[in-house]
C-alpha cells in the first residue's frame, strides 16, 4: 500500500459544523491507527461590506455593515491509500468546502 502526506484544509461559514467535520476525520485517522495533527484553526477572515441604507440617494448619508466571517482549519495525515478513500466517504455539509492537498 503506499502511504501519504496528506494536508486538508476546511474552510466555511459556520464554525460548529467545521468542527463536526474536523473531528470525523480526525477520528476515523486515529481508528486506523494512523498519525495525525490538528485541527488547527487558521484565523478568520471577515469580508464587510457598507451599504447605504437609501437606495435613491435621497436623505441623510446612514449605512448599514454586513460582515460575513469564514473559518478555516487545517490537519495534516500521515495515512495510507485506504484511509484515504475513506476519508473521501465521509458526508459533508454544503457549508463546508474541503480542499486535500497530497505532498511528496
Amino acid at each position: 500500500m503506499a502511504r501519504y502526506r496528506a494536508r486538508i484544509t476546511l474552510y466555511g461559514t459556520d464554525h460548529r459544523k467545521l468542527d463536526e467535520v474536523a473531528m470525523a476525520i480526525k477520528n476515523l485517522v486515529l481508528q486506523a491507527g494512523e498519525e495525525v495533527h490538528g485541527p488547527v484553526p487558521l484565523p478568520t477572515r471577515r469580508l464587510v461590506v457598507p451599504v447605504r441604507k437609501s437606495p435613491c440617494g435621497q436623505g441623510s448619508e446612514t449605512y448599514e455593515r454586513w460582515e460575513m466571517r469564514i473559518h478555516k482549519r487545517l490537519l495534516d495525515l500521515n495515512v495510507d491509500d485506504r484511509v484515504l478513500r475513506r476519508i473521501l466517504k465521509i458526508q459533508i455539509p454544503d457549508e463546508v468546502k474541503i480542499n486535500i492537498e497530497l505532498l511528496t
